[in-house]
């Protein structure tokens, strides 16, 4: 037999009920049970991701096994009763580990100090990848891949997934039996066990449109338990919601900010439902906004301390850091609330300064982005 294919064999046990089958149905009488599946081609050159997709029982794990057998994951263990954070290596620092997190689209800390039992499959899978990231492996095969979460979760994840395995220039090989994320994560080859087809075609993720509407105050109920302060939202904000395939996915609220030399505007809040996070929606919409009211002549600041959006606008041309992380504002005439929590949180000082967009600071009403 060639060296190509994978040969799996099963006993078959003669009893009874195989020999009625074998009559009913006209089947061969058999010993044993041989399954030929052709094996991924050693030729694969230079690659990060990888997708291994097919049917269920087309071999797919197999196939995978014999390659990379060592490198499979299903699950991590995690503690059952203390946080995510506390299941990953303790030698690993606290900024890795966030780092991390937020890198494969779980970015929201107030889940983090959940146990991983308690989670929402999308936030489980997530977590995993984090610690597949992070795995001293240099190569991680995760068998099942996105088969536990819903399949518009598994797109928006597959996005950020691959983005956080290419940056680290760590490989990753998904198995999965569904085509649907193929064109999300982008994989530099693609092999089909049932054809034994391997494909290096250049995927281009399909854009995703984002339709931004003012919304009432208490749309914040939706997002409140996701953002990373635990404090009410301002009573004087305006806000606005981001839909995704006609579903809440984002939310921004704005606040005046009087100051005695420069007044403008504030970013007040900005928080991403899980389910969309990792594919830039948070970040897109909330640069959209604040090209709306920069539009009204007065400049827009935001203060945070979330380290995955202070390294995001630190390298973005639409963001100008006023304040380096630190444990203080400088800003002591501007109004600010929640100062006793902003004395114990290093944040820091951003303005936005990308363009501004005219024609919808007319109505501040209804606006489309893709990101």
């Amino acid at each position: 037999m060639s060296s190509n294919f994978l040969e799996l064999k099963t006993n078959i046990e003669r009893t009874p009920r195989i020999a009625q089958l074998e009559g009913i149905f006209d089947v061969p009488k058999a010993s044993e049970s041989v399954v030929r599946i052709q094996k991924i081609p050693d030729t694969l050159g230079e690659w990060t991701v990888g997708l291994i997709v097919g049917h269920s029982g087309s071999g797919k794990t197999s196939v995978a096994r014999e390659k990379w057998g060592d490198c499979i994951v299903d699950e991590y263990e995690w503690h059952q009763h203390k946080s995510v954070v506390d299941s990953f290596d303790p030698n690993l620092s606290m900024k890795a580990v966030t780092g991390a997190l937020s890198s494969v689209g779980f970015s929201s800390p107030p889940s983090w100090m959940r146990p991983y039992k308690v989670l929402s499959n999308g936030e489980k899978f997530r977590a995993n990848m984090a610690r597949a990231l992070l795995d001293e492996r240099e190569l991680i095969v995760i068998d099942e891949f996105t088969s536990v979460v819903d399949r518009q979760v598994a797109k928006i994840a597959s996005t950020a997934i691959q983005k956080a395995f290419r940056r680290k220039g760590k490989k990753l090989v998904a198995v999965s039996c569904h085509y649907d994320i193929a064109e999300w994560l982008q994989p530099d080859w693609t092999y089909e066990p049932s054809t034994g087809t391997l494909a290096r075609d250049c995927l281009q993720r399909p854009q995703i449109e984002i339709t931004i509407q003012q919304v009432d105050r208490s749309a914040w109920q939706l997002f409140k338990k996701h953002h990373y302060l635990s404090s009410d939202i301002n009573k004087a904000a305006r806000c606005f919601v981001g839909f995704v395939w006609g579903q809440p996915a984002a939310f921004m609220a704005v606040l005046p900010f009087p100051h005695a030399h420069r007044s403008g505007w504030r970013d007040h809040r900005t928080v991403c439902l899980p389910d969309f996070q990792g594919a830039g929606i948070g970040n897109a919409m909330n640069a959209a906004i604040c090209s709306i009211y920069r539009a009204t002549g007065k400049p827009v600041f935001s203060t945070t301390s979330h380290p995955a959006m202070i390294y995001s606008r630190a390298k973005s041309e639409m963001w100008k850091m006023n304040r380096k992380p630190s444990y203080t504002s400088r800003d002591t005439k501007s109004i600010s609330l929640n100062k006793s929590r902003a004395k114990n949180r290093k944040t820091a000082g951003f303005e936005y300064v990308g363009k501004p967009d005219q024609q919808s600071a007319i109505g501040f009403g209804l606006k489309n982005v893709t990101v």
